[in-house]
């Protein structure tokens, strides 16, 4: 931090936004356009990048009046990214590091990872730009097939493993301490310098105007400390004068840090993780626990909860107002409405939703639902297909209908 200090604010603001849209090598990546935060002494020759970051900052304005009473309502889409989750704003990172042991012959394999998903993807992607083997633990039978397929089409050796993300990842620190395998879970600290940018590219999307909120769903709970450092170092070196108050928000069936929360962090204890739709964050023992404390305390930060009804629900409703959200959205977009039905977060706040993964990933998720196939759910924004009869009146019959019930009353 101390070399960094010694350019201004301002240096670093006209840097940074000169870098934007360009393709000159590595800087055209969201990531390694702040190289000098990120890992300054790599090569550029050594960096393995898929031009990851500059996602889209959406202003979900029919969401946000429609549903909340809210004119200044943001979403991160962090999940419009190369492998389809921001898992690759730290891959990025973690994967260049690996390459550049390699070239100094340092004794390193392969990558490993314990995944509920989209890890898994994110490693096998880079691992395989960059012609290095990759082995991910998956907990069989507990993530998407979207998920599933990305490891074994990059080539990855796949374990799929009769246990939950927890199990896995005990294996993966026991393999990894005795063999040649790098870990590449977010106990790594070089996938939380990549996964920061994100924090300081909202800033950037909002000319360097910090919003009031940030609300980012957690299950190893790195990412939420991975936001606060973005926020943080953009305050001390004079970016900006203040930081955004952070909301870390669960799955209920898997919530060790919100019931630490509850208890005004008095202790910690891990939970068995119950199935959740937001598989990625289906973890009870999070590794980064203490990390997200940390940047909790020292942003006046929250944690709230979702139950599987209201994540579901929360991702119908963004759905139809123009998204296509994933369910740990839901997760963060639930915590969001729970606050604004409390008072915490004002009509006027300016709030960032961060969306971690594209719903794409999640479609039978969305099928199910939609289709009312979910036990003990009412799905009460589903919207299934019409079954009709193939002719012309019967079509006739349903479409009049239909836009009579749209038609605007006067």
């Amino acid at each position: 931090m101390e070399a960094l200090k010694k350019f201004d604010g301002a240096y670093w603001r006209e840097l940074f936004d000169s870098r934007v849209g360009k393709t000159t090598w590595p800087y055209g990546s969201g990531v390694w356009s702040k190289k000098e935060w990120v890992l300054p002494e790599i090569d550029p020759d050594d960096i393995v990048s898929a031009f990851e970051g500059n996602s889209n900052l959406f202003w979900a304005e029919r969401f946000g009046k429609q549903f909340l009473g809210m004119n200044d309502l943001w979403v991160k889409h962090c999940g419009i990214s190369h492998t389809g989750s921001f898992k690759d704003l730290g891959m990025t990172v973690l994967v260049s590091q690996v390459n550049r042991l390699r070239k100094l012959k340092r004794p390193v394999v392969g990558v490993g990872c314990a995944s509920t998903g989209d890890t898994s993807a994110a490693l096998s992607a880079y691992c395989a730009a960059a012609g290095i083997p990759s082995i991910v633990f998956l907990p069989a039978n507990k993530i998407s097939i979207a998920q599933l397929v990305q490891p074994i089409a990059n080539g990855a050796f796949v374990l799929s493993i009769d246990t939950d993300f927890d199990g896995c990842m005990k294996l993966i620190r026991e393999v990894t301490a005795e063999l040649p395998i790098y870990l590449a879970n977010s106990l790594n600290s070089l996938r939380l310098e990549g996964q920061k940018t994100a924090a300081i590219e909202i800033l950037q999307q909002f000319d360097w105007e910090v919003p009031d909120w940030v609300i980012v769903p957690g299950g190893n709970l790195g990412n939420i400390y991975a936001f606060y450092k973005g926020f943080k170092m953009c305050q001390e070196l004079g970016l900006v004068d203040r930081i955004p108050r952070l909301v870390c928000a669960q799955a209920a069936n898997a919530n060790p840090l919100y019931l630490y929360f509850k208890s005004e962090w008095n202790e910690f204890k891990a939970v068995k993780a119950n199935t959740t739709f937001a598989s990625a964050i289906q973890i009870g023992d999070p590794v980064s626990i203490d990390r997200a404390v940390y940047a909790l305390k020292n942003s006046n930060g929250i944690v709230e909860e979702a139950t599987e009804e209201e994540l579901m629900d929360a991702m119908a409703q963004a759905d139809s107002t123009g998204m296509f959200i994933c369910p740990h959205t839901g997760v963060a977009l639930t915590a969001l409405m729970k606050l604004r039905k409390s008072g915490v977060i004002g009509a006027g706040d300016r709030t960032v939703v961060v969306s971690t993964a594209h719903g794409l990933k999640f479609t039978q998720s969305k099928v199910d639902y939609h289709s009312k196939e979910i036990p003990d759910m009412a799905c009460q924004f589903a919207n299934p297909p019409m079954q009709v009869k193939a002719d012309f009146g019967s079509v006739m019959d349903v479409l009049m209908k239909y836009l009579g019930d749209k038609a605007p009353k006067h």
